[in-house]
């Protein structure tokens, strides 16, 4: 006999007799199930809208350029030379929408081909973004409110974007898989410093109107760093793992 007299324990619950799960087991497991699922998705999602009005306005930018529209001064420099920026937005769209897939870890599991094959694709997409980037700040006329703070900004935040990608594409060539995964997130969140330096500047026009030169340029690279301190605070959060993946 195993009952509490004997045991110290309390009797197991019975489970119906046809060994099935009742409703409400069903309810809760099918419950759980979608709170899983939508948690796991809730990041891409998130990050996906982050990029919305960076991604509109190069679609708008690219239909300028392809579809005739009037030069400005605003515009000219773009019609001068529109490779780069054409180059620019087409690898930032897929750097953004691509990458915020490899934060749904769901997704990864099911379908780790897809992982790697992505991942080749997101490398040279997320190099062209900041590389073009750079030149663009070198060479392009820079726009009224741009001035050598900002210029600045953006060369050492496109550096360290390339950098970070070209250091996680070492990690994953030597099967350093917790220092590629550092990396690569550092790099994703510098590339989308675009979508949260809407966030810097909407309160700030909101309230004071358009900002100067060192407002604009100070508001920029708040985007850039507050990424990059929830990138860090993203890979410490996680447990450690072997940093060098089995045979």
């Amino acid at each position: 006999m195993t009952d509490e007299s004997t045991t110290g324990c309390p009797p197991f619950p019975q489970s119906p007799r046809s060994g099935r799960l009742t409703g409400e087991q069903n309810k809760a497991g099918t419950f759980a199930t979608a709170s899983i699922v939508k948690a796991g998705w809730l990041v891409p999602a998130a990050l996906i809208m982050l990029s919305t009005v960076p991604l509109v306005a190069g679609a708008v930018r690219l239909a300028e350029l392809t579809g005739g529209a009037t030069i400005t001064p605003e515009n000219a420099r773009f019609f001068a030379a529109p490779l780069p920026v054409t180059l620019h937005i087409a690898s930032a769209v897929l750097y953004s929408i691509l990458g915020a897939f490899q934060f749904a870890p769901g997704f990864r599991r099911r379908r780790p081909g897809w992982h790697r094959a992505a991942g080749r694709l997101l490398i040279p997409c997320g190099l062209a973004a900041a590389l073009t980037g750079l030149w663009m700040t070198l060479f392009y006329p820079r726009p009224e409110g741009d001035g050598d703070l900002l210029a600045g900004f953006r060369l050492v935040f496109g550096t360290a974007m390339a950098l970070s990608i070209v250091l996680g594409l070492a990690a994953i060539r030597r099967r350093r898989i917790a220092r590629h995964r550092a990396w690569m997130i550092r790099g994703y969140a510098i590339g989308q410093g675009a979508g949260t330096q809407v966030l810097t500047h909407l309160p700030w026009v909101l309230i004071f109107g358009a900002p100067g030169e060192f407002t604009r340029a100070l508001l920029m690279a708040a985007g850039w760093v507050i990424n990059l301190a929830v990138a860090e605070w993203i890979i410490r959060k996680r447990p450690a793992r072997p940093t060098r993946a089995s045979a």
